[in-house]
This record gives structure tokens, C-alpha cells and sequence, in this order.
């Protein structure tokens, strides 16, 4: 969940990053309204899914007009730069990184041309063919122009290249013939200057849904921005779907087959939790996750206490379950925000405090259960663990709302690399030890998708299962940077420093063992267990 300062829960210590989403996207179609400024609150609800830049472009009908920057949505626009948004139709787009590296180049939407016009885009997800679909780029422009001549090194600006098309065709016909060749997870929001689309991939890996204003309609990444600008909730954009809003009204044409497989991290972090995806809202499903948690993993104790905010629903389930009161033990400082300044080597010591404080009357003397929802890495929960422990806390006892995390996404979340996720190729209690918890337990696979109220087959649990819906290729076409190695201009993508495939072609046991002496040794750790290691 996002604090007031935009950012996740797991962003509690400085230089350390959670897993994170790749973007938000939010378009409307509505003749008599200010579209710029209903995109803007839109994103402003999206915040939490990309703080690295923002962008809306807008269309009177006869042309489109751009505006983005790095930057938070409350820092990128003012009313000046609104108000020269004109038109009724836009799209909006906030960026975290997943594929390109975090620059203006590769701010979205993203503009190209057209046989018609001009066609602006923004991406939620993350494509798995990229160099295949840039080889395609080629063969069809062999001149580079564009998104990608002027340095943008995103699938997105590969998506944007492929919708030129070609004299023959409407933008919606070359969408039609382009999207059944995408590989991944991607849901789009893309216009050109009299049009709105909407479109999602065959798995439905990333939400997208679709409102209904008075005078128009709006599509956005979760049922929260829909609330904020007053549309109500029509129903999801179908995986396979592409959906056309013009003068005529709206129209809906399937490209390919639907195979649902929606992404279950969305439910146990990355959505708001006013959010409601395949019917299920995600606050109860977080609520419901602490409740099963408890039934698996009870321990005698004497207050629950969650991580603001990302632990609190789970933290509110735990407690109804056991019995065990509900206490707000840890203060955060929704007001610290990003800072451009470093802090010195005494507040770094003192890390997580910049953003949480413990409450000392209320957890001195205490036996605590710390609700999480993930742990990634393991510096943040130690740093936790640490801090109650000095504040008076008896015992720590920490609880996770989900499986361990173990394995890269391909599809749109930025984890920690392979090697530094604590959990891969070490058991639960030696992870214990590392964050320093007199015990630890994390909720199953099976309970965390009955939470979710729906089907196994219809989620995506790669991250915890290592078990991909859509294919992968191979390590040389996977990674974040892979349109910015020297290969990528003339024979694809060579395999890069930043590749997680490599490591999944390797034996369990080997590759475990591989992945434990990167993650303890080569970066200069102690062994796990050492109460006085320092991160």
C-alpha cells in the first residue's frame, strides 16, 4: 500500500527497494469533461504502481498533445501544465522501470506514427519477445524512427513501432494483426486522434477495468482510480480483449484465446487494498490471508502488530483469528518522501527510523507477532526485529502473509535479483536467524490462493512456485536492460549481467548452492546466524 509519501511499505530503509510493479495506466473518452485533469487524479490513485515518472497526452480530434517528466504525479503537473491538455480524449501513464532504464527518453505514453496519424501508449507488464518483436521492427521499418530513434530502450516503444502499420490499414486493424504476436504480460492503454483502445494480454497477468462517466468512459489499472474521478465499475477488460471507444460508442473484438493466469502478488501487495480484482476485494483477501496465517502459524503472544502499511490488513486477520489484541506499535513518518539528500553516516545508522518508530509503552515488555507481507530481501525485517528488541520488545515473533519468495518475475515486477532474495536456497529458520526472530512463518501457497477466492489455474504464482504460465526464452532475450547492451542494435540481445534466466537452467541443488555463496559470500557477509552482522 502506498503511504502518504507515495511510496511501498517495503521502502523503509534507505537504498533499499521492494518489489516493485512496473507501471499504472488510465485512459479516457469523454466529449465535455476536462480529461487532462480526470487523468491526472486517476494516476495520482496509480501512484503506488510507478513513482519514477508520469505522463498524459490528450486528443481534440485533431491532434495530440504530450506532457511527462520524472518524477511523482504531484510533481510532474500543476494546473499550468493541465490546462494546456485540451481535448476528450487521453491517456496517462506512471512509470516504475522493468524493462529500460529509468530515464525521460523512456517516460510513457510513448508517441508514434501512424498510416493515419500519430498513436500514444502506456504499458502496464512486461513482454517476454521483445527481441524477437524488435527483429520485426526491423525487418518491416528498416528505418529507425521514433521511440526508439531517439534513445528509448522500453518494450513499450517496441509496441508503439509495430502499431505504424502500414496505408492499408486503420490503427485498430494493425492492432489486431500486432497484439496476437505479443508474448507476456501487457495491458495497454494506447489512442490515436479520435479513439480510445484497451487491450490485454491472453493471462490477464496485470488488472485493467473498465468504468462508465456520465459523458464517457474510462479505462484504468485498478477499480481505486475509477472511484477517484466518479466512474463507475463496468467490468474487467477480458485477457485477450481489445476494446474501441469512439463517436460510435464502444465496440470489443477478441485477438486471442483467454487463458487466465493473474498475477497473485497483486493481492498480497502491489494493488491498493480498496481495490477489487476478479470480484474479490483485496483488503478482505489481505484480511483473509492474517486469518490463515494464524490457523498455520499461532504462537502465544500478547499484541499483533503490523508493518505500516503494508502488513495491516493481514495483521488485522491474525489478531480476529487468535484472539490476540490488535496494537499500532510502530509509528511511520508519512512525510519523509524521496530526498535528494543523503543521509549522513549516524542517520543511516539508525536506518528504518527515518520512516518507523516504535511506540515504547506500547511493546516494552511485550511478546510481539510483526505482520508482514513478503519479505525480499531481509534487511528491512531485520532492521524491524532490531529496533523492537531495543525498544523493550520480550519476543519477536514475525509472520509473513505469503509463501517465500524464491524467483524472479518476467512479467512486470522488478524483485531483488535471484541471488539476493533471502529465501532462495536457504530453509525457513535459517532465514530466521538472519533477521534475528525468536520464530517465523509464512503463509502457504494453498492458503494464500484461498484467500484470494479464485481458481489456482486462474493465478499466476511464479514468484513463489517457480512455475511459469507463459513460456520463457532463452537468458539471451530476458532481462531489464536488454535493449541497452551493445548487441541489441544489430543481431538481438546478447545475455547481459542483469539476466534471472541463467540460473533456472542449472540443477535445483547446484543452483541453490550456486545462489547461497553469491548472496553470503561474494558480497562479504558473516555467516547466517551472526547477531552482530551489519548490512
Amino acid at each position: 500500500m502506498a503511504g502518504g509519501d507515495g511510496l511501498l511499505g517495503h521502502d523503509l530503509l534507505p537504498g533499499e527497494k521492494g518489489p516493485q510493479d512496473a507501471c499504472g495506466v488510465f485512459g479516457v473518452w469523454a466529449p465535455g469533461e476536462e480529461v487532462a485533469k480526470l487523468s491526472y487524479f486517476g494516476l495520482y490513485a496509480l501512484q503506488h504502481r510507478g513513482q519514477e515518472s508520469a505522463g498524459i497526452a490528450t486528443s481534440d480530434g485533431s491532434k495530440i498533445l504530450i506532457y511527462k517528466d520524472m518524477g511523482l504525479v504531484s510533481q510532474v503537473f500543476n494546473e499550468a501544465a493541465l490546462s494546456t491538455l485540451i481535448g476528450h480524449i487521453a491517456v496517462g501513464h506512471t512509470r516504475y522501470s522493468t524493462t529500460g532504464s529509468s530515464s525521460w527518453q523512456n517516460a510513457q505514453p510513448t508517441l508514434g506514427r501512424t498510416s493515419g496519424g500519430t498513436v500514444a501508449l502506456g504499458h502496464n507488464g512486461n513482454l517476454t519477445n521483445t527481441a524477437e518483436l524488435l527483429q520485426l521492427v526491423h525487418e518491416r521499418y528498416p528505418k529507425v524512427e521514433g521511440e526508439l530513434a531517439r534513445g528509448n530502450t522500453t518494450d513499450t516503444a517496441v509496441i508503439t513501432a509495430l502499431f505504424t502499420g502500414d496505408l492499408d490499414h486503420t490503427l485498430e486493424a494493425t492492432a489486431l494483426e500486432v497484439l496476437p504476436r505479443l508474448r507476456g504480460a501487457f495491458s495497454l492503454v494506447f489512442m490515436d486522434e479520435t479513439t480510445l483502445y484497451a487491450a490485454r494480454d491472453p493471462q490477464g497477468v496485470r488488472p485493467l477495468v473498465l468504468g462508465r462517466l456520465e459523458r464517457g468512459w474510462v479505462v484504468a489499472s485498478e477499480t481505486a482510480a475509477l472511484d477517484i474521478v466518479g466512474a463507475s465499475f463496468v467490468r474487467e477488460v477480458e485477457p485477450g480483449e481489445l476494446i474501441t471507444i469512439d463517436e460510435d460508442g464502444l465496440r470489443t473484438q477478441r485477438f486471442a484465446e483467454a487463458k487466465p493466469a493473474g498475477c497473485v502478488f497483486e493481492y498480497v501487495y502491489l494493488a491498493r487494498p480498496d481495490t477489487t480484482i476478479a470480484g474479490r476485494g483485496v483488503h478482505e483477501a489481505r484480511v483473509e490471508m492474517g486469518r490463515r496465517l494464524a490457523q498455520e502459524y499461532p504462537v502465544e503472544a500478547d499484541l499483533v502488530i503490523p508493518t505500516p502499511e503494508s502488513g495491516t490488513p493481514a495483521a488485522i486477520g491474525y489478531a480476529q483469528a487468535s484472539g490476540i489484541p490488535f496494537g499500532q506499535g510502530l509509528v511511520k513518518n508519512s512525510y519523509v518522501g524521496r530526498t535528494f539528500i543523503q543521509p549522513s553516516e549516524t542517520i543511516r545508522q539508525r536506518g528504518i527510523k527515518l520512516k518507523l518508530n516504535p511506540l515504547k509503552a506500547v511493546i516494552k515488555g511485550k511478546r510481539l507477532i510483526v505482520v508482514d507481507d513478503s519479505i525480499v530481501r531481509g534487511n528491512t525485517q531485520r532492521a524491524l526485529v532490531s529496533m523492537l528488541r531495543e525498544a523493550g520488545a520480550a519476543e519477536v515473533h514475525v509472520r509473513i502473509s505469503s509463501p517465500p519468495i524464491t524467483w524472479p518475475c518476467f512479467y512486470g515486477i522488478d524483485f531483488a535479483s535471484r541471488a539476493e532474495l533471502i529465501a532462495t536456497g536457504l530453509g525457513v529458520d535459517e532465514v530466521r536467524q538472519a533477521i534475528g526472530a525468536d520464530s517465523l512463518g509464512y503463509l502457504s501457497p494453498e492458503g494464500m490462493i484461498a484467500a484470494t477466492e479464485q481458481p489456482p489455474e486462474r493465478l499466476c504464482t511464479a514468484c513463489f512456485t517457480g512455475v511459469y504460465p507463459i513460456p520463457l526464452p532463452d537468458s539471451a532475450h530476458l532481462g531489464k536492460n536488454l535493449l541497452e547492451r551493445p548487441a541489441a542494435a544489430s543481431n538481438g540481445c546478447d545475455p547481459g549481467p542483469d539476466s534471472e534466466f541463467e540460473p533456472l537452467l542449472a540443477p535445483t541443488s547446484l543452483r541453490q548452492e550456486a545462489l547461497r555463496e553469491e548472496s553470503l559470500v561474494t558480497q562479504g557477509k558473516p555467516p547466517i546466524g551472526d547477531p552482530g552482522r551489519q548490512e
